[in-house]
């Protein structure tokens, strides 16, 4: 199950722990992104300041972190989230028609989440697809030789 698809907001107590947990590791920040994630879907706002004066960084700093590293959120995901490949070899094969009339069939923008919250999409740089793309991944499910066709039938089969 996608853990995004479990989104909700924390309150600042649930995050302290997760930051005392994890604030005597070396190098904790990443650790606690990742775990803020995985329990809360995304990073919440309120959890910016938390981790910022735990660390003794700024959240300047911390920003520029998350913001670094796509895999983090800002907002919770859909129930199902859809990544296209934007690496050389699959927009060689068309990966960047897919990827705009993907978006332009759901009416979104990179990062999206449709109205029905069943599908975001997120661009990802390489698959490990190289010789089957376009490719894509829903969920953990990754597709290659996507074409349009295919893309409107994953697209269905999550719900979008």
């Amino acid at each position: 199950m996608n853990p995004a698809s479990q989104a909700r907001t924390p309150d600042d107590d649930e995050i302290r722990m997760i930051i005392e947990e994890l604030r005597s590791l070396e190098g904790p920040l990443l650790p606690m992104l990742h775990r803020i994630q995985d329990r809360f879907g995304y990073i919440p706002p309120n959890a910016m300041p938390l981790i910022a004066d735990a660390l003794n960084i700024t959240r300047a700093e911390l920003h520029g972190v998350v913001s670094f590293y796509h895999d983090f959120r800002a907002a919770p995901a859909g129930r199902h989230v859809v990544k296209i490949c934007r690496a050389e070899a699959c927009q060689a094969v068309g990966a960047a028609r897919l990827a705009e009339a993907t978006l332009e069939r759901l009416g979104l923008g990179w990062h999206g989440t449709t109205a029905n919250g069943a599908v975001t999409v997120e661009p990802v740089y390489c698959l490990g697809l190289c010789a089957c793309g376009p490719a894509a991944m829903v969920d953990d499910k990754v597709v290659g030789r996507v074409d349009e066709d295919r893309m409107a039938s994953l697209l269905a089969e999550a719900g979008a």
